[in-house]
């Protein structure tokens, strides 16, 4: 089990949060990783340079915490075809619910919508019985 760090993860909460704020104030758009990606891949439009420096900026952020040492290491005890497995249902799910964790999670509840609830409340309801299935009962990852 990992150390709990609460300062890390007010951190972090601060920073996605500030992230949200600063891209709805400064640019009219809600912070959804999911829809900046289908904008930018699938759909794309005339507005393709905010969606790209955010997600670059994502991308940049993770390299640069991973450089210093800090970055905790990829999980280990799992095989890849489950993880492979886990990310093509999260990318089913967030395409189900039009939307993933930081668009309906941390923009949508914070504009009170009661579809964000919803989806939020699914997301961690399935997070929480994932987890006890590949922990308890698969006995992966203990």
């Amino acid at each position: 089990m990992t150390a709990f760090t609460p300062l890390n993860a007010l951190l972090g909460g601060l920073l996605i949060g500030t992230a949200a704020v600063l891209l709805l104030w400064l640019n009219g758009r809600i912070a959804g990783v999911t829809g900046m990606i289908t904008g930018l891949l699938v759909k794309p439009s005339a507005s393709q340079t905010w969606r790209l420096l955010f997600l670059l900026g994502l991308i940049g952020g993770a390299a640069l915490y991973a450089h210093g040492g800090a970055a905790t290491p990829l999980r280990q005890g799992f095989p890849l075809p489950l993880l492979v497995l886990a990310g093509l249902l999260t990318g089913y799910g967030t395409a189900q619910a039009n939307g993933c964790t930081s668009g309906h999670g941390v923009c949508g509840l914070a504009r009170l919508s009661l579809r964000s609830l919803a989806a939020t409340a699914t997301f961690l309801g399935v997070a929480v019985l994932t987890t006890y299935l590949v922990r308890h009962l698969l006995g992966l990852a203990t």
